[in-house]
């Protein structure tokens, strides 16, 4: 798929699936959210999963194959630990579920559905719906990005020290990787204004977007967590790369975000960068 003037009226529509199957799932979010949920765990005791994610990631695919059986889908509760994933050139669906199951499981609010879409292998939509905080973020390549319809603009501080880094933990518990996110913790709380952790990565991107922190980076992610939070960041002006400093590699398990050139590259420079593999 071209993307050309001759195929917008599909990109719009695939616009508004997106936008109708992330309130879908946000229903069935917000229905289990204050209930006893049945948990499991997967790669640690930090890295869970629910019925209902797992239930939402098989609704959202089925709408989604149903309406458009040629395109390819992404999502974490259907990859099997280890697999490998083959991004090509097709329409590809990428979806978590829930992004931030623990707080979900926990009955803390930062829970949301994320949906990117990846035509030739670039980002071109991205919704990512927090329906306990009634927040809807959307961007779509070239537009710009909206919370809730109000435009979004990133903050335009350059100087680190001025700057709330947001960052997660993550789910693996090896010695070495913890020491290494450890270090990178103390450095920034030295070098940064503050430092806060919500639970979500798709989240703390949307956040960096909305001017509601300075930057985030992770070790550890997947291409699911960050795709359609990237996508509305840079649509709100923000820098998304590789915390190495070079371009981001959407199957690579990591991430760096932030409101500006300078500040990203003081954190590029700053951090420990730990190898989680690729996707």
């Amino acid at each position: 798929m071209v993307l050309t003037n001759s195929n917008k009226d599909l990109l719009d529509e695939m616009y508004e699936t997106a936008l109708h199957v992330a309130k879908e799932a946000g229903k069935v979010i917000r229905e289990a959210f204050y209930k006893e949920k049945k948990v499991d765990t997967k790669m640690s005791a930090a890295d869970l999963v629910t019925e209902t994610d797992q239930a939402i990631e098989k609704m959202v695919e089925t709408m989604i194959m149903k309406k458009y059986p040629s395109h390819k889908f992404i999502g974490e509760e259907s990859s099997k630990d280890g697999e490998r994933h083959t991004l090509t050139d097709d329409p590809t669906w990428i979806i978590d579920p829930i992004d931030g199951t623990t707080n979900f499981v926990n009955s803390i609010p930062e829970v949301c559905f994320s949906l990117g879409i990846k035509v030739n292998k670039e980002t071109v939509i991205g919704v990512v719906y927090a329906p306990i905080k009634e927040e809807l973020f959307t961007a779509r390549l070239g537009q710009g990005s909206y919370m809730n319809g109000n435009k979004l603009q990133a903050s335009k501080i350059t100087d680190l020290k001025k700057a709330v880094i947001l960052f997660e933990g993550g789910a693996s518990r090896d010695a070495k990787i913890l020491e290494d996110k450890m270090a990178n913790t103390h450095s920034l709380y030295t070098n940064a204004r503050g430092m806060r952790s919500y639970g979500s990565g798709a989240l703390s991107i949307c956040n960096v977007a909305a001017g509601r922190g300075q930057g985030f980076f992770e070790y550890g992610l997947h291409i699911w967590d960050f795709t359609a939070g990237g996508l509305i960041a840079t649509e709100a002006g923000a820098v998304v790369m590789d915390p190495s400093g070079a371009e981001l590699d959407p199957m690579h398990r990591r991430v760096l975000c932030a409101c500006t050139q300078e500040v990203a590259d003081s954190l590029s420079k700053l951090l420990v960068h730990i190898d989680m593999g690729w996707d």
